[in-house]
């Protein structure tokens, strides 16, 4: 696998963003004609940023399409060569706080939550937690890659890990750390993370791409999921905010 062969040409990532807006804009279209009838001036408005988003989509999906995917795979493919394959997982835990805290959809979510919880919830404390609990998980990934640690024996103590912290958690901090999960696999760790972690397992000659090269995502998905709930439990018991 090259970085020529995962390139993606403009035309095709123009067609993908049509695909994914029309549908969204005829529903609108449909209801500003039979219920909402909102003002001309306010429509024009709206139709100006749907096409402003448009376009920033196209621009940024093509430049991760064509920079950040088959950058990631070389990197992976250059580490997965090495004799040093340990260096991997210090490479992992950074490149993974800073795909994180460089998502545009983790900014908005730890955002919503300081705005939503009146400021008791800080935006910044959300950020370097969900930024420093991918770069841990994405660290356990690479020393999976590295030490052959099959998938079942990390993703399965996780989740009951999680069911556990569901009793001791502040019930406040149980939905944020659900959609923390989803909104951390962005853009940004899909394309970079789960491209780099294909390329070790695609260098390596005793290694499945399918079978090892995969599974970067969910983990990346269980990483916050932890690390909120755990915060929860810090700001119940000894951050003494009990929302009972």
């Amino acid at each position: 696998m090259t970085a020529v062969e995962h390139s993606q040409d403009l035309l095709a990532v123009v067609l993908e963003v049509l695909e994914a807006l029309l549908p969204l804009v005829i529903f609108f279209l449909v209801f500003q004609l039979l219920y909402l009838k909102f003002p001309s001036s306010y429509f024009l408005k709206l139709m100006a940023g749907l096409s402003i988003t448009a376009m920033g989509m196209i621009l940024f999906l093509y430049g991760v399409y064509n920079g950040f995917f088959p950058v990631g795979l070389e990197i992976g493919s250059y580490f997965g060569q090495i004799k040093s394959k340990w260096i991997l997982i210090p490479v992992g835990f950074v490149l993974g706080f800073l795909a994180t805290f460089a998502e545009p959809a983790v900014r908005v979510l730890c955002y919503q939550v300081e705005e939503s919880s009146s400021g008791y919830i800080k935006s910044n404390l959300m950020l370097y937690t969900l930024s420093v609990s991918v770069a841990a998980f994405v660290a356990i990934a690479m020393t999976k890659l590295v030490y052959g640690i099959p998938f079942l024996y990390i993703i399965v103590p996780g989740y009951l890990i999680v069911l556990v912290l569901l009793w001791f958690c502040d019930k406040d901090f149980i939905a944020i750390a659900f959609d923390s999960g989803g909104v951390a696999t962005g853009p940004m760790a899909v394309t970079f993370l789960m491209s780099m972690a294909v390329g070790v397992a695609t260098s390596q000659p005793d290694s499945n791409p399918i079978v090892d090269g995969f599974g970067m995502i969910a983990l990346i998905a269980l990483a916050p999921i932890i690390f909120v709930m755990m915060l929860g439990v810090y700001m119940r018991y000894i951050g003494g905010t009990d929302s009972e």
